[in-house]
This record gives structure tokens, C-alpha cells and sequence, in this order.
């Protein structure tokens, strides 16, 4: 297996850690743990890793969303439960809302334990932690041990990690947080621009800010599409964001990485038909 198609399965896996913040288990377990509903739950338990930190170092990690949108929920949700209460809830919650979606066959089915534990060695060969913030943080959370979470654990530290080698890449091309959010909706290979952009708590003249500098630079033409230099640079963002994520996926080899592709690909169609996802969330390009 190559860098490039490293990068397609761990995006294609990503939904069976993405699962985590659609699924109302998972927001249920984080406001019994006194938080807010909505979306304080979704910076704190993704952010709770990292201590109680501020809103700014939240915003920077996660990169494309709106400071100002973070600003509203960290750091006031550390007064409401601890960063060490919120991550134990989010747990609790990810095992609630998994046994739901995967069902009892799948629970207790051997490929479920074969992909824990092959997604456990790829994400146990990540090889260091150097300049991945939320990865590092991440990688201090101890291992649960029930083959489901198992499995959600390792995906988590993957994509984790692919995400700050990812943030090096887009800052690299020079892209902002809004301008890659912009650029990558552009593609069609991502989320809905109107999803994307409310999501990440862009006003319609921020994102038109974003747009009007991604135009100066020839990267987006008048119609919003990408420019050919558009698409080259994105091109080269997913490139080099394979390359510095590729190590974990090189150790499990080519046959052990098709394996995990494969039992993984069946774990997220279940999880995806049970409707998990808001229909609106991605654009043409991805398939679901």
C-alpha cells in the first residue's frame, strides 16, 4: 500500500470515528456529565484530551473553525466538568452509541476483534508525537479494552494524527483555516459549502472574504469552482498530508492494511445506514 491510498482508507474509516459526534449517545453522555447539549459538546470532548485549555489553542488545533464560535464554549465548559470527566463521558458515550449501531452480530463478530486489532497496530506504530498537538494529547488517553472501543480508540489516534500533519500541510499552501474550509468545499470531494460553513461558524461575508482571497491568487474562479492552480494545490495538500501519515498504515503492510480497509469499509456501511449523518453533510463527490 502507498501513501495516496493510505490516505483514501483512512478517509474512507473516518465515519466509524466520526459517528462520535452525530450520534445522540454520545451527546447524551457528555450533558449528564453537566455540559451544555449541542455544540459545547463537540469542542469539549474533542478537545478535553489536551487539559483545560483555552479557546484560542482549541481553535488553533482544530484549525478551520471560527475562533469566535470556539471562544462561546471553551474555556466555560471546564467549569461545568472536568477535562478528565468529559473524556471518561465521551467513552461513555461512543460504547452506548456503538453497541446501538453495530448490533449484537457485529459486536461479537471475529472481524470486529480482527479490525481492533489491526487498526491497534497501525495506531500503535505512529512513530513519534513531534508537532502533532491533538495526536499527543490523544495518544495520554489510556486504551479501553472491549474490541468496539478498541477499534474506535485506534481510528481516533489515526485520524488525530493525520489531522496535524494535515494542518501542516494547509498552512504550508498558505491556506487559512476559512481559506482550506473554501478550497476543500470547492472540490466536491467534502462537506456542503452552506454545511460546512455554518458548521464552522463562518458568516456569509467571512466565507466571501475567503472566496475574493482565493480568487486574487488564482485558485477560484468567479464561479466559486476551483482553478486549475486551485486543484493543483489541493492536490498537493492531500499529497503531502498522506506522506506524513503514511508510517502507522506502512507498518501493517499491504495485506494487513487491506484487511482492516475491508472489515473497516463493512463497520462504517453499518453504521451509515443507520442514518447517522445528516443528509446534507457532504458534497457530490463522497460517497456514503
Amino acid at each position: 500500500m502507498d501513501a495516496q491510498s493510505a490516505g483514501q482508507a483512512a478517509r474512507t474509516l473516518d465515519l466509524i470515528h466520526g459517528m462520535s459526534y452525530f450520534a445522540p449517545e454520545a451527546n447524551e453522555a457528555l450533558v449528564v456529565a453537566g455540559l451544555h447539549p449541542g455544540r459545547m459538546c463537540y469542542f469539549a470532548a474533542r478537545s478535553a484530551a489536551m487539559g483545560a485549555v483555552t479557546g484560542a489553542v482549541v481553535a488553533a488545533t482544530f484549525y478551520n473553525f471560527n475562533p469566535q464560535l470556539v471562544a462561546k464554549y471553551i474555556p466555560a465548559a471546564w467549569s461545568l466538568a472536568s477535562p478528565v470527566q468529559i473524556v471518561a463521558a465521551r467513552y461513555r458515550g461512543v460504547d452506548a452509541a456503538l453497541r446501538r449501531l453495530l448490533g449484537r452480530d457485529l459486536l461479537d463478530s471475529a472481524d470486529l476483534v480482527e479490525a481492533s486489532e489491526l487498526a491497534a497496530t497501525a495506531a500503535r506504530a505512529i512513530p513519534a508525537a513531534d508537532g502533532r498537538p491533538l495526536y499527543a494529547a490523544h495518544a495520554e488517553t489510556s486504551w479501553p479494552t472491549a474490541p468496539h472501543l478498541v477499534l474506535w480508540h485506534a481510528l481516533t489516534l489515526l485520524r488525530e494524527y493525520r489531522g496535524d500533519g494535515h494542518v501542516a500541510a494547509l498552512q504550508t499552501a498558505g491556506l487559512s483555516g476559512v481559506e482550506a474550509l473554501v478550497s476543500h468545499t470547492a472540490t466536491g470531494a467534502g462537506f456542503q459549502e452552506e454545511f460546512a460553513r455554518t458548521r464552522r461558524g463562518w458568516s456569509e461575508e467571512q466565507w466571501a472574504h475567503a472566496r475574493d482571497r482565493l480568487s486574487t491568487r488564482g485558485l477560484l474562479a468567479g464561479s466559486g469552482e476551483l482553478t486549475a492552480a486551485g486543484l493543483a494545490l489541493r492536490e498537493r495538500v492531500e499529497a503531502v498530508t498522506d506522506e506524513l501519515s503514511f508510517a502507522p498504515w506502512a507498518a501493517l503492510g499491504a495485506d494487513g492494511a487491506a484487511r482492516l480497509l475491508e472489515v473497516g469499509t463493512a463497520i462504517r456501511a453499518r453504521i451509515v445506514a443507520e442514518g447517522t449523518f445528516p443528509a446534507d453533510m457532504f458534497g457530490p463527490g463522497v460517497r456514503v
